[in-house]
């Protein structure tokens, strides 16, 4: 495989794996290609046609080299300096993979952050009322990226002659469907905060982050709490808005489960009574990469895992699920 069509792939597990379902996506890269198509001049010269194809702009390639054959990839939650460097003492890594964005992801992480609306209209908020409030949200966040130094780690991976990618909602989608997943299946055991605990536990990379002292962790409500009606938060891009919880709360919705939570959020979710069960940030980043990193091994790439990630795999050597 080239980088390229390790980026193609990522797209279409994305794809693949979104609660939205397709049409959803696909009304949305409509939209990007009708808005492209009306561009001209600097303008349209400025677009990122990556849009046209690709409804995550926190997943991309950012240094591509061209090269023939991608055998054996280096892969972290987050990658920095020190792992570049380290690829690069190593010889023959031939990408270097990360989960957070980096460069133009992450500059343009809060486009992915609409997202949420419609996983929110899912489970019975009025999308009126998701997107009214979200779109401050959204906006907070795309000038807080602003001033950020995007392209430091890209200009070393150039210098060293790296191919660099990250895979940001593409793993968080395909954490999120195997957790979601699990939960319908297993729905008739959820009467408790406590059982919510418990279930995720039954994932690898949650037991073996609460070893780690960072899983599945209750931060509002109690064991003997029941659950009520659970929302995940795990994709689009970053936290929402701290207001959605009032609307979350006259909507019928008892418990949140999402990977981590500011205090300035749970401060606003105690105040509407809603349990809050934290799963573990690294520990479902972890999940989500797995899950494509697993596609990656079965077409032979060798994987070497670094920055946080705890590699598991669902499949043996000869493909299966194990």
């Amino acid at each position: 495989m080239t980088t390229k069509q390790i980026y193609e792939l990522a797209i279409a597990l994305g794809k693949g794996s979104d609660l939205r379902g397709n049409k959803i996506v696909d009304k949305y890269l409509a939209r990007q290609k009708e808005k492209y198509q009306k561009l001209d001049g600097e303008a349209k010269t400025e677009f990122d046609t990556d849009k046209l194809f690709n409804p995550y702009s926190d997943t991309r390639i950012l240094v591509d080299n061209n090269r023939k054959a991608i055998k054996k990839i280096l892969v972290g939650i987050d990658i920095d300096g020190a792992e570049l460097l380290l690829a690069d003492k190593l010889k023959d890594i031939d990408l270097v993979i990360s989960h957070h964005p980096d460069g133009p992801a992450l500059a343009d992480l809060y486009s992915v952050m609409d997202m949420q609306v419609h996983l929110l209209a899912q489970k019975g908020i009025p999308i009126n009322i998701a997107e009214g409030v979200l779109k401050p949200r959204i906006a907070k966040v795309g000038r807080g990226l602003l001033s950020g130094n995007h392209n430091r780690n890209l200009d070393m991976a150039k210098i060293l002659g790296l191919d660099y990618m990250c895979t940001h909602t593409i793993a968080d989608n395909l954490a999120l469907k195997l957790v979601s997943d699990l939960f319908d299946k297993e729905t008739k055991k959820l009467e408790t905060v406590g059982d919510i605990v418990g279930l995720l536990k039954t994932i690898p990379e949650y037991k073996e982050y609460a070893k780690r002292k960072a899983g599945p962790t209750i931060i509002l409500g109690s064991p003997e709490n029941h659950c009520g009606k659970i929302v995940f938060g795990f994709t689009g891009g970053t936290s929402g808005a701290k207001e959605i919880y009032e609307k979350m709360s006259q909507y019928g919705i008892g418990t949140i489960i999402d990977m981590h939570m500011s205090e300035e959020h749970r401060s606003e979710a105690e105040k509407y009574h809603i349990n809050v069960v934290i799963a573990g940030h690294y520990a479902s980043d972890s999940l989500g990469m797995n899950l494509f990193l697993d596609e990656l091994e079965k077409k032979g790439i060798e994987v070497v895992p670094i920055g946080g990630l705890f590699r598991v795999k669902r499949f043996n050597q000869a493909g299966s699920k194990k």
